[in-house]
């Protein structure tokens, strides 16, 4: 384990699984119990937020529209794509009202040869983190992930619907 409590994290079998398998996202719509530690914290008609199985910094949510969209700005008229940046800020409002942080990464990762599924990252930074462990390094699973469990999962985001609310 390293000083920020991290685990390894192993990026072949990370990216074998994301790259052979079904879109994950739409596995978390349909409600598919393989993904439980995504717990959903919000959810309306068309969007989703649930937490992230392999989170890097405590607190990361992801944010997606409810359809298979892959492209962050062409598959997403002005509206749609309001819309979603208005649900963007609202979960990562929450999450810092929960997770104490000193700033909050918000970001749209994923390509058509993996994780095409449009998102965003919400990933609030631990106040005190020395400078050359934040931006990129936080955020990358291969400086580790953080251990996590059902129990966790489910406190967050309990917490987070509850800031949510």
């Amino acid at each position: 384990m390293d000083p920020d409590g991290k685990v390894p994290f192993d990026v072949a079998a990370y990216v074998e699984r994301v790259r052979s398998r079904p879109c994950f996202i739409c596995a978390i719509v349909t409600g598919d119990p393989a993904y439980s530690l995504e717990r959903i914290v919000y959810e309306d008609a068309e969007h989703l937020a649930f937490l992230a199985r392999y989170p890097t910094l405590p607190g990361y949510v992801l944010v997606s529209p409810k359809r298979h969209v892959e492209h962050v700005v062409r598959d997403l008229d002005e509206g749609a794509f309001h819309a979603i940046m208005g649900v963007v800020r609202r979960v990562a409002l929450a999450v810092e009202a929960v997770v104490p942080s000193e700033r909050t990464y918000v970001l749209s990762l994923g390509s058509q040869q993996g994780n095409a599924h449009l998102h965003w990252h919400i990933a609030p930074l631990p106040p005190g983190t020395p400078y050359e462990r934040q931006q990129f390094h936080a955020l990358m699973a291969e400086n580790g992930v953080l251990p996590w469990d059902e129990e966790q999962a489910g406190e967050l985001a309990a917490r987070l619907r509850a800031a949510l609310s």
